[in-house]
């Protein structure tokens, strides 16, 4: 499976502080914004990833992450020059994505709880169709709602209905066979002229291949659309990393976890930010691990 990160769009929401930066450059608390879904892709075995953003943002993210060599990944850029809807992340991405499966991540979704990595796994390892993460909500008029059967497949979706009929507010995060290309290709622009995820979705259910994993009770799932939502989100991560000392989306912890590299290299990945608390962090992590550069 291979992954992409849409943090394209101009952030409107967000203005003013929004007009010279990328909302995914935003710092969450103490590492920029896209570092939490790079990291949720990592958790799920990704290695392959393609970032796509607006072609002034893009060159930030290059600067930002490079290759990826240094977490033991492979980073492709490419450009979305207009917000033409998430599925355009299908037809923008097709060359990269080949003949594999693909996971979609929203640039601005921040997903937390134990067991997620080995889920994520799981649920791509056993594939057949799409997988959608739906996440109990005490508000579902505002989000596209998932309705599902005993079996955890689909019944029904629905976006911001007045009588909702479950609380799963479908996230951020899709997981789709190689098939997604094809629908995608297919699709015809919404009445506000952007080829619609939840048109892929749809595609899947009547196939009868649409499943909705409950994260349920126990996780968090947060996105940083407002201003208030963006500071929430950095007070949650804050709370969380005082209160355990484990910090959130540390790529490069993510990165040695998963044995996409070794202590040494991230013993050195450390020092590189040696005069902050975060690079501290990583060093301790990496000399925990065993480093003995």
């Amino acid at each position: 499976m291979k992954g992409i990160v849409l943090a394209g769009g101009s952030g409107t929401r967000l203005h003013p502080i929004t007009q010279a930066v990328s909302k995914q450059l935003l710092p969450v608390y103490d590492k920029p914004m896209i570092y939490y879904p790079i990291s949720v892709l990592m958790l799920a075995g990704i290695r392959e990833i393609l970032i796509i953003s607006t072609p002034t943002d893009l060159p930030n993210f290059q600067r930002l992450l490079g290759s990826g060599d240094q977490f033991g990944l492979r980073l492709s850029y490419a450009e979305q020059p207009s917000p033409n809807g998430l599925a355009e992340a299908f037809l923008i991405g097709a060359d990269f994505i080949g003949d594999d499966a693909v996971a979609l991540v929203l640039g601005d979704n921040i997903f937390y709880g134990q067991g997620f990595s080995d889920r994520m796994r799981q649920e791509s390892s056993s594939l057949d169709g799409c997988v959608l993460f739906g996440y109990p909500v005490k508000d579902p008029q505002r989000y596209g709602v998932g309705e599902t059967d005993g079996d955890g497949r689909l019944v029904s979706i629905e976006e911001k209905p007045a009588r909702p009929r479950s609380n799963q507010a479908i996230t951020g995060l899709y997981f789709y066979d190689n098939q997604v290309v094809e629908i995608a290709r297919g699709l015809t622009p919404s009445a506000r002229g952007e080829l619609e995820i939840t048109d892929v979705n749809l595609t899947y259910l009547r196939q009868g291949r649409a499943k909705l994993v409950d994260l349920g009770r126990g996780f968090a799932w947060l996105d940083t659309g407002t201003h208030d939502s963006l500071l929430e989100a950095g007070q949650f991560v804050q709370v969380l990393e005082h209160r355990t000392g484990v910090r959130i989306a540390c790529l490069e912890e993510v990165s040695l976890r998963m044995g996409f590299i070794d202590p040494d290299q991230c013993l050195a990945l450390g020092r590189k930010l040696s005069s902050s608390g975060y690079g501290d962090y990583v060093v301790n992590v990496a000399r925990a691990a065993g480093a003995t550069a």
